[in-house]
């Protein structure tokens, strides 16, 4: 029995929007090199060979920030530097949706969680926290990556 254009065409549409949808998605991938006041991070990065942050998208994706010394102001410092990094963006702690943080000292970090709340207020992201041997310099004692959502 022969089908008719009109009766195979329905499935011939379905067929073509399911190869569409597995398709990959073009995205635009913004690699910037950020300055500070301690160095300029985009000759540190090309030497170990990363960028402190990639957007994609809406999504920001933030390298780890360190911090060194006593766990207060080891937090303090990591964390004004992820917000230097938000705001390089046009973001806040707000637009923050997932959190890591490694640490060397996980109790020392559960003692000082009240420094931690300074910068994200009562809206906190999904976060996962893990204790380490080491990070990659052998004084830091936290290191804090984030992934943060441009606002429609």
């Amino acid at each position: 029995m022969k089908k008719s254009l009109f009766s195979i065409l329905p499935l011939l549409l379905v067929a073509a929007s399911l190869r569409a949808a597995d398709a990959p998605e073009k995205v635009s991938v913004e690699q910037s090199a950020l300055k500070t006041d301690k160095f300029m991070l985009g000759d540190w990065e090309n030497n170990i060979g990363y960028r402190q942050a990639v957007r994609i998208g809406n999504t920001l994706y933030i390298s780890g920030s360190v911090g060194a010394g006593e766990m207060p102001a080891a937090i303090r410092s990591a964390y004004s530097t992820l917000r230097r990094t938000l705001a390089h963006y046009g973001l806040g702690f707000q637009d923050v949706v997932k959190e890591n943080i490694y640490t060397t000292k996980l109790d020392a970090l559960k003692a000082n969680l009240a420094i931690r709340r300074e910068f994200y207020g009562t809206d906190f992201p999904a976060a996962t926290w893990v204790q380490v041997d080491r990070l990659y310099e052998p004084d830091h004692v936290i290191e804090v990556e984030l992934v943060a959502v441009f606002p429609n």
